[in-house]
């Protein structure tokens, strides 16, 4: 069986998901303008909303037949989740 890049692409929302929920949980902030003035109605609610955007997105991209823009992108988010795991690394212990 063979994954395909928009299976990718939902693992990678739920792991960035993830990993900044548990870097808020250990003290560390949010880099994004964008998800910063959407946790305005909270920290869990501003970051599932920024992950429901991207899902939706995604799923444009799904009916206008667009996998290239998804596999782009998740390269995007493979990446930013490193960065998560690498800010909370280096997050100080508390």
């Amino acid at each position: 069986m063979q994954i395909s890049i928009y299976q990718v692409f939902v693992y990678l929302q739920l792991l960035d998901l993830l990993t900044t929920l548990v870097g808020f949980k250990i003290g560390v902030g949010e880099a994004s303008p964008f998800i910063r003035a959407l946790m305005h109605a909270g920290p869990t609610v501003g970051v599932v909303g920024s992950k429901l955007l991207a899902l939706a997105l995604g799923g444009f991209c799904v009916w206008a037949n667009k996998a290239h823009v998804v596999r782009w992108i998740s390269y995007w988010y493979g990446a930013l989740i490193v960065w998560n795991l690498c800010v909370m690394l280096a997050a100080p212990i508390v």
